[in-house]
């Protein structure tokens, strides 16, 4: 992740956590793509407010931040542990049956995430779903608090998936929403399952 972005996320944990919305809408059908009880790894969960509707429907779930302060607020919020883990970190190997990655992968630097989506690809178990949600856009810059966006177009997002590995496009829809600077942003939310190579 963008440097600069990280520390603000680590120095603003707690107004961030206080200002963190409901729960994705998305999250339910995400859910049911998932077989009862699956492993899901939850990337960049923030306040938990995720997290907390996964385990409250009975997941295994691995839940991780890059902000070792938002880990600690999440995991209190929560009572189930949260892993200080940047992108980069991620080893692991056909261990999940989800990745749940909601408006977190739109800060990793453009010529990065092809790398990010690689190692997802290989921490998911075959057929595994992954979500993600990006701002759209036509090439990176920073917000007004100076958080880096990698702000994607369709296109490029599907050339740099189908170069981390092979997927099939199972959604891919767009929706607004309000950022934490109080502007607008349009999203772009993607849901992939890992095929067979």
């Amino acid at each position: 992740m963008d440097e600069t972005t990280l520390q603000f996320y680590r120095q603003n944990a707690q107004s961030y956590a206080d200002w963190a919305k409901a729960p994705s809408t998305r999250l339910k059908g995400f859910l049911a793509l998932l077989p009862p009880g699956g492993a899901i790894l939850e990337l960049g969960c923030g306040a938990g407010n995720h997290a907390a509707v996964m385990l409250a429907e009975g997941f295994s779930l691995r839940a991780t931040d890059g902000s070792p302060e938002m880990a600690e607020i999440a995991s209190q919020r929560l009572g189930h542990p949260v892993e200080a883990m940047r992108f980069d970190q991620l080893d692991a190997q056909q261990a999940y049956d989800g990745v749940w990655a909601s408006a977190c992968l739109l800060h990793v630097p453009r010529e990065e995430l092809a790398g990010i989506l690689k190692r997802v690809h290989r921490a998911l178990k075959p057929s595994g779903v992954f979500y993600a949600s990006y701002k759209m856009g036509e090439g990176d810059g920073r917000d007004s608090l100076g958080r880096y966006y990698n702000y994607a177009s369709p296109e490029w997002l599907e050339a740099t998936y189908a170069s981390a590995g092979p997927w099939t496009t199972l959604t891919s829809e767009t929706s607004v929403i309000q950022s934490f600077d109080q502007t607008p942003a349009n999203m772009l939310n993607l849901v992939v399952r890992k095929s067979a190579g």
